[in-house]
């Protein structure tokens, strides 16, 4: 087999595939792709972009140290905007009733639209349902994998898609899927461990656990994070510039996520670094050539915390944020981590396609993947 050049640190670079992957696309269901295909024919362009929108949800109420109630920012975001999706917790713990009592309202509100489209919830359920009180908690991955147990973390799994549904929040940014290959990286508790074939075994099982049978009200879409290498910066600070040949890329850390992919993952979380210079939520040959063409992936791409913004504050790569989000969703996120400045995003979204920097053909495709 001949190996790749290693990446070069050049955004124009086009890369040649060393090997395709193996893989056979997630069957989708012609019902529902029928009733997707309506649904896109009836959207505007502005309740397309909202779809590609997720908030965090302390920018839309506040709390006076117990309860958690919104503002008016809710009703904007989700009836005049109408944003695909809010993550995080509101601060305080709260108890599974509170947590159903909020997205409740969410829903409302969501009804208030003209396609009436639900949002989708999300939480980092890492190791059980650490946001919600009285629910079962896990050791973090890193404790599981320590166990070499697969029918444990199936079993966690399952225990945490099910009072996950229970708190009305269906979509968990877990497994994590990084190997913990620098024991700088100060998330390194977080992962399965530096093997890759442990940690693809281990987030099958998870990916088994929290979401077959798809569609069930027991259980979850997970979402695989973070698409790749991650967890190994040359600095070992979180969230920098990891320098890889692509041959190691691909025998370490591509293994886990394409064995996760194959067992029906729908959502895959990105790099918040850099691999080789290159921002990942720009990388067009991981997110689409990689992730979407070889690995076959149907599901939908949700950048980071605040990452695309990152290509420009951090990265420097752009004159501005629009110039990032132009980027990024050319690149292949489908949806943007925002996670706060939700108008901004969507005015510069519609604005890109209108002026032809984004296609048309490109929020289409991420609308029926979300």
């Amino acid at each position: 087999m001949k190996l790749n050049k290693p990446f070069a640190c050049v955004l124009s670079l086009v890369f040649a595939a060393s090997f395709s992957v193996a893989q056979t696309a997630s069957k989708l269901n012609p019902s529902i792709e029928s009733k997707i295909d309506q649904l896109l024919k009836q959207m505007t362009l502005e309740e397309k972009v909202g779809q590609m929108a997720q908030v965090s949800i302390e920018s839309l109420g506040g709390s006076n140290g117990q309860a958690f109630t919104f503002s008016d920012k809710m009703k904007d975001a989700v009836v005049n905007y109408k944003l695909g999706s809010i993550l995080n917790s509101p601060g305080p713990l709260q108890t599974p009733q509170d947590w159903n009592r909020l997205i409740t309202e969410i829903q409302d509100a969501a009804k208030q639209t003209r396609l009436k489209i639900p949002v989708l919830y999300g939480l980092d359920d890492i190791h059980g349902v650490n946001y919600a009180s009285g629910t079962t908690l896990f050791p973090q991955e890193n404790g599981q994998a320590a166990t070499w147990n697969r029918q444990l973390v199936h079993d966690g799994g399952v225990i945490t898609a099910y009072e996950a549904r229970a708190v009305g929040a269906p979509w968990t940014f877990s497994p994590t899927l990084d190997l913990g290959t620098n024991p700088q990286w100060p998330r390194i508790w977080e992962d399965y461990g530096e093997d890759p074939y442990l940690s693809a075994e281990l987030g099958v099982q998870f990916v088994k656990g929290v979401q077959d049978p798809l569609g069930s009200k027991e259980k979850l879409v997970v979402s695989l994070k973070h698409f790749m290498d991650y967890s190994d910066p040359k600095s070992g600070q979180d969230r920098t510039d990891s320098w890889v040949p692509e041959h190691y890329l691909r025998e370490y850390h591509l293994p886990p996520y394409t064995a996760a992919v194959k067992a029906g993952a729908r959502t895959v979380m990105i790099n918040s670094g850099l691999i080789n210079g290159i921002p990942t939520h720009i990388n067009k040959r991981i997110l689409i050539d990689i992730l979407k063409g070889e690995l076959h992936f149907t599901g939908f791409v949700v950048s980071d915390w605040q990452d695309i913004e990152n290509v420009y504050r951090r990265d420097k790569l752009t004159k501005d944020v629009k110039g990032a989000i132009m980027l990024a969703i050319n690149a292949g996120i489908d949806m943007s981590m925002i996670p706060y400045n939700y108008k901004g995003f969507c005015a510069d979204l519609i604005a890109l396609v209108k002026d032809g920097k984004v296609s048309q053909a490109r929020i289409d495709d991420a609308v029926r993947r979300i």
